[in-house]
């Protein structure tokens, strides 16, 4: 089977760097699919309260036969739980729902600076980690001021942070700031737009060619290279399979600083912007 490398977190515990994630996947979807991707080999399975496929995610874990030690499950809180009492309940929620003890990741989904309780919500993260209900607590789409702000205000740091990452939309600057604080960085929407921009970009499709791969599994050997952690979706089976198998597909060095020549910085984003959203 496909050996996937792990990273350490700063407090201790290690990581998958390849997982499957459920976002836009329907929960009795994601009950079919997500037993598809552990029978494929994942182990790391990202989903998030608002995902609403908890519970599917849930039933293909308890199907799947896997000890739960050999998987690393991540949920995260949604915006309308950022105060304490509120996120302590919400943890419960996700953790009935997925039928576990603990989640391997818990994260604050975003930051919400309008809405200014992420400081309140990591401080619960703190105590929901202190509990034994997370192992492991990070962050998801927060901005630089609110990163550095959550630490400063609690002395301790994310062990991971979540964002929109991708071949036009490199996140360069933060991911040098995570780098200066020891925060690993995982991607979320690491394949791009729906639209398949990306995947039919004539860099990647040519380097695709030259290792007869296809041009997701190119990007997602893209961001293994790089030491990001990485949760491509996907509910075809045979491209659950496809990209399991990227973590096999060796990328020379000028194939990666081909990619990294198509960042388009801000102007790539797919998705909402962390410093604005309302939501």
């Amino acid at each position: 089977m496909t050996e996937i490398p792990t990273i350490r977190f700063s407090d201790g515990h290690s990581i998958p760097q390849l997982g499957y994630g459920v976002w836009q996947v329907e929960d009795e979807v994601a009950a079919d699919v997500v037993e598809k991707a552990i029978a494929a080999g994942f182990r790391h399975i990202d989903t998030a309260a608002i995902y609403g496929n908890e519970e599917g995610t849930g039933r293909a874990i308890a199907a799947s036969g896997v000890p739960r030690e050999d998987l690393f499950i991540t949920t995260k809180l949604w915006n309308d739980s950022h105060d304490r009492d509120a996120a302590l309940a919400a943890i419960d929620t996700s953790l009935g729902k997925l039928g576990l003890d603990f989640v391997d990741l818990y994260l604050v989904h975003w930051a919400k600076p309008l809405q200014n309780k992420y400081v309140e919500a990591w401080k619960a993260l703190i105590e929901i980690q202190q509990a034994g209900k997370a192992r492991s607590i990070g962050v998801s789409n927060h901005p630089e001021e609110q990163l550095r702000e959550i630490i400063d205000a609690t002395g301790v740091t994310p062990a991971i942070h979540q964002i929109e990452l991708h071949p036009y939309h490199q996140q360069k600057e933060l991911r040098a700031i995570h780098e200066e604080l020891g925060i690993v960085t995982e991607a979320y929407s690491p394949l791009g737009s729906t639209a398949g921009a990306e995947l039919s970009d004539p860099v990647i499709t040519e380097i695709a060619a030259a290792h007869d791969a296809s041009s997701a599994q190119v990007i997602i050997a893209w961001h293994l290279a790089q030491g990001i952690v990485v949760i491509p979706k996907s509910v075809t089976a045979s491209r659950i399979v496809e990209n399991f198998a990227a973590a096999d597909l060796m990328l020379a060095e000028d194939e990666v600083e081909a990619i990294n020549a198509l960042d388009k910085g801000v102007e790539g984003r797919i998705g909402a912007d962390p410093k604005t959203i309302t939501f």
